[in-house]
């Protein structure tokens, strides 16, 4: 299954509960929140009292993407908050498999990602124990950067490499999707495409339903 998950930071905050419930109602099943602290990322974002002020705005899956060091002292905080998946930082993590542990005590989906530099070598030893993996497409920390080429291949590589040991795991991808690049993507073998401005930057609910069509191509 391709699932699109629109990423907040590209909505009118403004109006955020209105701009969810557009791409909700278009067929989006995820709402991607990128919690960012200032430290593992440059820049600050939201956190907890924003993700729970808009829980009751859907009953579509809560996906955090935490830019945060150190993850696992803002885990059972940010569940309660009502993320479904959470989705933490290898290279933030000193202890990887203990904030994995927290992750699953909680009764969240577990998520991790690598930056675009980081070898998929670094997760090999935790792939069996995760839900999904994100291969960030751009340098976190900041929404409307152009995808960095050789991210395309990480995917094509993780892809095959989850094939050769049997795992099923969603592979999602954030930074730089667009209506025009998101078959390579697709086709790289990602399964859960993260975007931000390009879904929310115009007509919302158009640019849902277009994603959303590309998408079909490849549930055949």
């Amino acid at each position: 299954m391709v699932i699109l998950a629109p990423s907040v930071l590209g909505a009118d905050f403004k109006h955020l509960e209105r701009e969810i419930q557009t791409v909700c109602n278009a067929g989006a099943e995820y709402i991607h929140l990128d919690v960012m602290d200032g430290t593992f990322v440059p820049s600050i974002s939201f956190g907890m009292p924003l993700i729970s002020s808009i829980r009751n705005c859907t009953d579509k899956v809560f996906d955090v993407h935490m830019m945060v060091k150190e993850p696992y002292r803002y885990i059972k905080e940010i569940r309660q908050c009502g993320a479904d998946l959470i989705t933490i930082h290898a290279e933030a993590c000193g202890h990887l498999d203990s904030t994995i542990k927290v992750i699953r005590k909680n009764g969240a989906k577990v998520g991790v990602a690598i930056n675009p530099s980081t070898p998929i070598s670094t997760i090999d030893l935790i792939l069996p124990q995760v839900d999904m993996v994100l291969i960030m497409t751009v340098n976190p920390g900041f929404g409307g950067q152009e995808r960095i080429s050789y991210t395309l291949d990480k995917v094509r590589r993780l892809r095959s490499r989850c094939e050769e040991r049997g795992l099923s795991m969603d592979i999602q991808v954030d930074g730089g999707v667009t209506l025009d690049n998101v078959r390579e993507f697709l086709e790289a073998g990602a399964n859960v495409i993260v975007s931000g401005s390009a879904v929310f930057r115009g007509d919302a609910k158009q640019n849902t339903t277009k994603f959303l069509e590309i998408f079909k191509e490849y549930e055949r």
